[in-house]
């Protein structure tokens, strides 16, 4: 590759544009800047930032794809950032001067949120060194074992990096969670003189306390214990595997941790990178003549359809939103009291929150706690935003439903969990037989069999024992079960054990 610094030209407007940042409040990491042609923009974006990423037939894919959307004119990838310390930027060689400007204006707002943003924070930052490991581990394997072998493994790993607990690493468990605690098993009694304890604490009730601290602490009869919602977790603590496999799969699996931020923030980050460059540019940067470049570019990065959202539109209309509200005090009491429509529009006290409030909601939340919060009747009104459907008779997508909340629910429900099934190992011994059995959360979404077979089959390769999965079909149980040869499908019925329709066992 022949990757390059910035000339002088654009060494000097990242100066003045990392000027602009500080003073408007940004705080980001140090952010390298480098300059490549359209093929290296696609080798990097192809290899997800990474250019030093192990080698995978699923990457030459992916560049494929660009160099010829590239080529027909479809698309074209303007910047790439990836969160690390110091960031690490790429700009097209063939950009014009407007568009290197704005470039650089969104990627010092994407490196402050990278920097600022609780669910960034236990991200690796020096992934860029991780991933170059990783790569060259993985490339030694392939001489040892060979490619084939390490490929195939490699592709069960990837149908199945979805199956991971993205809040996992958020969660900050008490010893007693862990399993640490120490009780004897004594229930808590309520103090009392020694001649009314009998009746502060009568006998018969302590002994049915201590009845059910004893059935409680009962060791579970199924491994795990609990559900385990990280499925390659569990795969790389328990499945067979040789210790080669065990280190892919953690390599792979820390990959795809690390990944889970920008997916659980992309509405908000690319709306934080869009608000920060339209307002460098508009009131510093843009020269007189750069206007309408500037203008249709950056209309381009905003345009949506009906029936599709752009997470940079978006994104960027909330946070103004926001701002606006908070800057003419449209919230608490007194405004949620206000039920006249023209009332709530005028409404102003002019307390100048606006900007204040954007930052604090920049270093909390992410794209479902953003939605649930922020996306009001008025916004969605202002917007547009309406459930589509589509029409058979005209052949068109038409507007169904303008009540917002259900827009809201809908767009909710497609940035839970990424809009990915939820997927649990619920039983590692299944009827004693040690067969794996996973269990699915199905909330009216069913499963695509074809993409659940092959998940089966990833499993199968490396539990080596038949895998089952239970899940629903148009609110029906089904039990899906790969045993190395061949998928099967069984309806299951109320008289299925417990286990099989994902209920506690009867404690009778």
């Amino acid at each position: 590759m022949s990757m390059t610094t910035l000339p002088l030209v654009l060494q000097d407007h990242q100066a003045e544009i990392k000027e602009l940042a500080c003073a408007y409040g940004l705080d980001a990491y140090e952010t390298i800047f480098e300059m490549v042609d359209y093929d290296e923009m696609n080798m990097i974006a192809a290899y997800g930032g990474f250019p030093t990423r192990y080698p995978h037939w699923r990457f030459g894919m992916e560049y494929e794809q660009l160099s010829k959307s590239y080529t027909y004119g479809l698309s074209k990838i303007y910047e790439l950032v990836i969160n690390n310390d110091p960031c690490y930027a790429y700009l097209m060689r063939s950009n014009s001067l407007t568009d290197q400007k704005l470039v650089m204006a969104h990627v010092y707002g994407h490196c402050d949120f990278f920097k600022n943003n609780y669910w960034f924070s236990k991200t690796n930052r020096k992934m860029m060194d991780v991933m170059a490991n990783h790569g060259t581990r993985i490339r030694g394997y392939m001489d040892r074992y060979g490619v084939g072998l390490v490929e195939d493994f490699i592709d069960a790993i990837h149908s199945l990096d979805n199956l991971i607990d993205p809040h996992s690493r958020y969660i900050e468990r008490s010893r007693a969670d862990q399993g640490d605690s120490q009780s004897d098993g004594e229930v808590p009694r309520m103090r009392a003189k020694d001649y009314m304890d009998r009746y502060i604490n009568p006998p018969a009730y302590l002994e049915e306390q201590k009845q059910k601290l004893a059935a409680e602490n009962k060791p579970s009869q199924h491994f795990p214990a609990d559900p385990a919602r990280d499925v390659l977790g569990f795969l790389l603590e328990c499945a067979p595997l040789e210790r080669w496999q065990q280190d892919v799969l953690a390599m792979l699996r820390e990959e795809a941790y690390y990944f889970v931020p920008q997916a659980m923030t992309k509405i908000m980050n690319e709306g934080w990178a869009v608000y920060w460059h339209s307002t460098m540019m508009c009131r510093h940067l843009c020269e007189p003549e750069e206007i309408i470049t500037y203008c249709d570019h950056h209309s381009g990065t905003l345009g949506s359809r009906p029936g599709q959202i752009n997470p940079y539109k978006l994104g960027v209309e909330l946070f103004r939103d926001i701002e606006n509200r908070w800057d003419k005090g449209k919230f608490g009491i007194d405004y949620q009291r206000l039920e006249d429509a023209d009332e709530r529009r005028r409404f102003d006290r002019g307390v100048g929150l606006g900007r204040e409030k954007i930052f604090e909601v920049r270093r909390d939340y992410n794209d479902v706690t953003f939605i649930d919060d922020y996306l009001n009747a008025e916004f969605a009104e202002d917007q547009k935003l309406f459930v589509y459907g589509f029409n058979e008779r005209t052949g068109q997508y038409e507007v169904v439903d303008r009540d917002w909340r259900k827009v809201k629910e809908q767009l909710l429900w497609s940035l839970t969990n990424f809009g990915q099934p939820r997927i649990s190992v619920v039983d590692a011994n299944y009827k004693n037989r040690g067969e794996l059995y996973l269990y699915h959360d199905w909330g009216g979404v069913d499963l695509q069999l074809r993409e659940a077979a092959q998940t089966l089959k990833s499993v199968h390769a490396m539990w080596t024992r038949p895998v089952h999965v239970e899940t629903r079909e148009e609110g029906q149980g089904r039990l899906l079960t790969y045993d190395g040869d061949e998928i099967k499908f069984r309806e299951l019925t109320p008289s299925d054990d417990a286990l099989a329709v994902g209920q506690e066992p009867d404690k009778d």
